[in-house]
C-alpha cells in the first residue's frame, strides 16, 4: 500500500471539492492518505525532518508539500488524478466497480 502525506497550508482554502475528490480517489484504490494542516497540526511537521528541512529551505509559502512514501514527490501544488493514478499504478479511467450485480453489471429484476 501506497503512502501518500498531504502538508498543507495553514489557510487551505487551495483545496478545492476536485482535490479531496481525487484524495478519496486514491484512497478507494489502495492509497493511505494522510492530511496535515500547519495550523492545526504543527507537531506532524516539526517532527517530520523531511517536512521541516523542506520548510527551513522553503518556507511555508511554498506548501503543499506531498510525500509518497516518505519522499518528496511535489511541492507548490496538489497532484492531479492522473499523477495520483501513475504513483499508484493503477488506471484513472477506470470505471467503479459495480457492486450487488449478479450478471456483469446488469441486474436480473
Amino acid at each position: 500500500m501506497k503512502s501518500i502525506q498531504v502538508f498543507e497550508p495553514a489557510a487551505s482554502a487551495e483545496l478545492a471539492a476536485d482535490v479531496a475528490a481525487d484524495l478519496d480517489w486514491a484512497a478507494n484504490n489502495g492509497a493511505r492518505i494522510d492530511r496535515f494542516n500547519l495550523a492545526e497540526q504543527p507537531l506532524a511537521f516539526s517532527g517530520n525532518p523531511t517536512v521541516r528541512s523542506f520548510l527551513d529551505r522553503s518556507g511555508p509559502g511554498a506548501l503543499p508539500l506531498i510525500l509518497l512514501d516518505g519522499d518528496i514527490a511535489m511541492a507548490g501544488r496538489y497532484p492531479t488524478r492522473g499523477e495520483l493514478s501513475h504513483w499508484l499504478g493503477v488506471n484513472a479511467a477506470a470505471p467503479a466497480e459495480v457492486s450487488g450485480c449478479c450478471s456483469g453489471g446488469r441486474c436480473a429484476g
